[in-house]
């Protein structure tokens, strides 16, 4: 009896470690995998996702995109190209280092120059021209023009340490290439932890593509400690592994569970959170004018039919988003005729997506000039966004209805964007998300006329371009005055999509998945953060 009871207590005491431990680690089933632990490398949800675990950036934002302080504790204009940027005084890198200036500017000195990078982070620097630091703990940056988000784009500014990664001693920040600049490191020597050297919550400790991500909680951070002293990121790209890996136990979160598998998890006690994302699906229409214009993409037309307003309003006025919305995507999404989700900043309350009218879009084709219709082809991608193929095949129909026979041409992300950027496509779908929140990123990215040179439309793929709309954004991103940037912004949305600039389909709600006993505070940025799990009862 003796001996029974001294097993039991042993047995309840090594019970009792080994739950304590697992409370101590969570475990993140990802849809999509990092490249590179290098917070430099890729302008992409699951890179910053990772990247704000181990590094930091000067301000940070909350799952709603409200600003508040990163390593710099506070911020303020001193004139109009001018901002003072104060650092946190306990900030502290993993290696011991204390955050400095002379990091600050070793980190935007390399944004643009990240070797091999396939989606740079260069937009996010592209207004500083200067950047001094008259003591230990202020940076005072310079633009060439007014730049009332500069705050928004430095989300995703991540600090990496200079003595880390050979930063020169006396590195000067410099448009063209910072004097002193010292060693550029390749971006896989980030995927060793010696290397991996941030002031974030949490510091690497392995990285093996394919496998897994462990961190570990940095027990010298100087913000609020995470809950998690272990994270295990295991890359899950299928949907369904990702679900049977959270229903076997070997996870306890996972990103983007297939909407038909909701009553079967919920029923079992996994709870589902969602976010609404600013990820736009939206249709792009070629819309060049010019007389020698063909494309084999559209037949039955001696001209563009979509150069004319009124066919791509009868287009839009063809798509019954709340049927999309429901039938197709299962609730995750929300239809609209904005670019941006309210009440982000520019966004208007209660803007209406296009209503849903056959009868009168095959009314405006025939005043156009198209009673019999024309053939087209819709391209999208069938493995970026969420059941996009079918989308595209329910758009097929619709305006097939109208007249406009049209076909679907569903390929892989990787040929999808190729294409499209070589202006292959005379309609596709496609998503664009956000990194600042404000409208000005939309506006300026989709909308506004194709300009390399001034880099605006860049992905403005439709030949679309109204000058007034330009110059409304223009101007917007030159006022400091919040109230009357806003107004502008909410101006030039309002003629754009009047003018049918695009097709805006619905934002995309982002889910995630939870064992019982967790709750997650979703981001409207898509990203799974550890630090935003905490045990409790679920909602």
């Amino acid at each position: 009896m003796k001996f029974f009871k001294s097993t039991v207590f042993a047995l309840m005491t090594v019970g009792a470690t080994i739950g304590a431990s697992q409370a101590q680690e969570l475990r993140i089933g990802l849809s999509a995998e990092p490249t590179s632990a290098d917070p430099q490398f890729f302008d992409s949800a699951p890179n910053s996702a990772l990247a704000v675990h181990l590094f930091g950036s000067l301000v940070s934002a909350d799952e709603n995109r409200k600003l508040y302080p990163g390593l710099a504790r506070s911020w303020k204009m001193l004139d109009d190209t001018t901002w003072e940027f104060k650092l946190q005084a306990k900030a502290t890198f993993t290696n011991g280092k204390k955050l400095t200036p002379r990091d600050v500017v070793y980190s935007f000195c390399r944004i643009p120059f990240v070797q091999g990078s396939p989606g740079t982070f260069s937009d996010l620097v592209k207004t500083i021209v200067s950047i001094e630091a008259p003591d230990d703990e202020t940076v005072i940056i310079k633009t060439d023009k007014p730049d009332p988000i500069l705050p928004n784009r430095l989300i995703s500014a991540f600090i990496i340490n200079a003595d880390a990664t050979g930063g020169g001693k006396n590195i000067r920040f410099k448009k063209e290439g910072c004097e002193d600049f010292g060693a550029n490191p390749n971006p896989g020597d980030f995927n060793n932890p010696a290397k991996s050297v941030g002031a974030g919550p949490y510091r690497l400790v392995e990285f093996t593509p394919g496998s897994q991500i462990v961190l570990e909680r940095n027990d010298n951070y100087w913000g609020d400690a995470p809950h998690w002293k272990r994270v295990i990121m295991k890359p899950l790209t299928n949907a369904g592994s990702r679900v049977a890996g959270l229903i076997a136990g070997d996870v306890d979160i996972i990103e983007a569970p297939s909407v038909q598998d909701f009553e079967r998890l919920k029923s079992a006690g996994f709870t589902i959170a969602r976010a609404l994302t600013p990820r736009l699906l939206y249709i792009q229409l070629d819309q060049n004018n010019d007389p020698t214009w063909k494309s084999p993409t559209v037949k039955g037309a001696k001209t563009n039919p979509m150069s004319d307003r009124r066919v791509r309003q009868a287009m839009s006025m063809a798509i019954n988003r709340k049927a999309i919305t429901e039938r197709i995507m299962g609730g995750l999404a929300a239809p609209t005729g904005d670019l941006l989700p309210y009440p982000m900043f520019g966004s208007t309350k209660d803007f209406p997506p296009t209503a849903y009218d056959p009868e009168g879009a095959k009314k405006l084709l025939a005043e156009a000039g198209y009673p019999g219709g024309f053939q087209i082809t819709l391209a999208t991608p069938n493995d970026r966004y969420i059941n996009a193929d079918k989308v595209a095949q329910a758009v097929a129909q619709m305006w097939t209805r109208i007249g406009i026979k049209t076909d679907v041409d569903a390929m892989t992300a990787g040929t999808f964007f190729g294409r499209r950027n070589k202006f292959e496509f005379s309609a596709f779908i496609a998503g664009y998300g956000s990194t600042t929140g404000e409208m000005s990123e939309k506006l300026d990215a989709l909308v506004l006329t194709r300009n390399p040179e001034r880099e605006t439309g860049t992905l403005n793929l439709s030949h679309y371009s109204n000058s007034t709309v330009d110059e409304l954004v223009t101007q917007a991103k030159q006022t400091v005055d919040d109230k009357g940037r806003e107004q502008l912004l909410q101006q030039a949305t309002k003629t754009a999509m009047d003018d049918v600039a695009l097709l805006p389909l619905y934002f995309e709600v982002r889910p995630w998945a939870l064992r019982k006993g967790l709750t997650y505070s979703a981001r409207s940025d898509e990203q799974t953060r550890a630090m935003s799990v905490t045990p409790g009862i679920a909602n």
